[in-house]
């Protein structure tokens, strides 16, 4: 566990989400595919609206390198900097319709992300990190993989091992040695109306 990246929360949270982070520096360590398996069973048991499952993944590991240099090129310029060093790279797309009836899910990415978030933290229970990334060529993804109409390419994740923040570009480097920080709750937890910081009290205090 990087202690400079663990989070230290105003309230108790689970010990995983306090120690995952998105790092920029990977290490030469291929993830197993059993832990590849589970990491994408978890994102299958994710909630989504009406059970649709709307997710996608089109998923390279390193030691392919045909495949995975196909997923990289879908990246931005930016992340392809850092992102070849990972173990396993994945586009995350979603599905814009219902399969019921081709009406319009607007739960769609959200269910996606969810998706993403449950593998996040399997990832983080076996010691592995992940990094989501928005910089992706959602254009270039459709025609490398053939990705069918009324499907959305959105987003990327690397995976792998915690790496030598010293090998990136200062810039990235900066960020990975930068202690995680997040608002507090009383700017986005709201209550009465909007703006209004919500009044809850933890066990145990005064209240008020």
């Amino acid at each position: 566990m990087n202690q400079l990246k663990q989070a230290h929360p105003d309230h108790p949270i689970h010990e995983y989400l306090a120690a995952r982070w998105s790092p920029l520096a990977m290490a030469d360590r291929e993830v197993s595919d059993a832990d590849v398996l589970s990491l994408f069973e978890a994102a299958r048991w994710a909630a989504s609206s009406r059970n649709e499952q709307p997710w996608t993944y089109i998923v390279a590991k390193r030691s392919n390198a045909a495949e995975f240099a196909k997923v990289l090129s879908c990246l931005e310029e930016a992340n392809q900097v850092w992102a070849r060093h990972a173990s396993l790279l994945a586009i995350a797309c979603y599905a814009t319709t219902h399969a019921r009836n081709g009406q319009p899910n607007a739960a769609a990415a959200h269910d996606l992300g969810a998706a993403s978030a449950s593998l996040t933290f399997e990832a983080t229970s076996r010691g592995l990190l992940v990094h989501q990334m928005i910089g992706i060529f959602p254009d270039r993804a459709r025609e490398a993989f053939h990705v069918p109409a009324g499907v959305e390419p959105l987003t990327a994740i690397a995976v792998g091992y915690e790496g030598d923040p010293n090998a990136l570009p200062e810039h990235q480097r900066e960020r990975d040695l930068a202690p995680r920080t997040r608002k507090p709750l009383k700017d986005f937890v709201f209550s009465g109306d909007w703006g209004k910081s919500a009044t809850l009290s933890a066990p145990g205090s005064a209240g008020g």
